[in-house]
């Protein structure tokens, strides 16, 4: 310290034991700041629809970080929500976390509750979980469930279970069987659900949940091999 390699908040230190924050203060050793180690957060939103899944839109629409009040915090959403969608949306700053939970190959399960026009038979339900092309690509197969609803209901909602993240998946899905969706909320990511946060707001992550989070993403990955083929 005595050579003059430190610099706070511009001043040369030349004396041992002077006191610095490096939270507030400006600390330089050969001219490179000393950061605080980051510290990782991982939010939980209820994502009300009219919103992006986006930091900025060019469009100048409500983005899900209006919704983040007093988090000053650097994060980004984990995957994709589309505008009319609403339900559960992660939040973090935690870069290997989010890369496991939205690529493919490690196929952490979104589930999806979809009111469609309509009441698909058992045909269209098989079609559902073993795969539709979509833009010539077919998806994976997906697990398919049909709440109770009343003979003479015009429409019905499915629980649909798919581990892969392509763009109006489960909008694109239900099209292509003949029974678009017109609500579609997701309920559970991973191991994480809530169905006591109110649409809008959010709340943090336990520590318990990032771990279950963490090792779904392992697990899964485990169980499709080192060669990261989808199933």
């Amino acid at each position: 310290m005595v050579e003059g390699r430190v610099t706070v908040n511009g001043a040369v230190i030349r004396e041992l034991g002077t006191k610095a924050d490096a939270a507030h203060d400006d600390i330089r050793v050969d001219g490179r700041r000393v950061k605080l180690p980051e510290r990782h957060r991982y939010l939980l939103l209820n994502k009300p629809r009219g919103y992006v899944t986006t930091r900025s839109d060019p469009q100048r629409r409500p983005t899900v970080l209006d919704l983040l009040h007093n988090v000053s915090d650097y994060v980004y959403p984990v995957g994709r929500l589309d505008f009319d969608s609403e339900g559960l949306l992660l939040l973090t700053n935690d870069g290997d976390l989010a890369a496991r939970l939205t690529h493919p190959r490690h196929g952490v399960a979104r589930v999806y509750e979809a009111r469609v026009l309509g009441v698909p038979d058992a045909h269209d339900l098989d079609r559902l979980a073993r795969g539709i092309a979509i833009e010539g690509r077919r998806t994976q197969p997906a697990e398919i469930k049909m709440l109770p609803h009343g003979r003479e209901s015009r429409d019905a909602t499915l629980v649909v279970t798919i581990r892969e993240g392509r763009n109006r998946q489960v909008r694109s899905m239900c099209e292509a069987i003949g029974h678009p969706v017109n609500k579609l909320r997701r309920v559970a990511i991973g191991p994480i659900r809530d169905a006591k946060l109110k649409v809008g707001r959010w709340r943090e992550l336990s520590a318990d949940e990032v771990s279950r989070l963490r090792l779904a993403a392992a697990q899964t990955l485990h169980h499709r091999g080192h060669g990261g083929k989808d199933i």
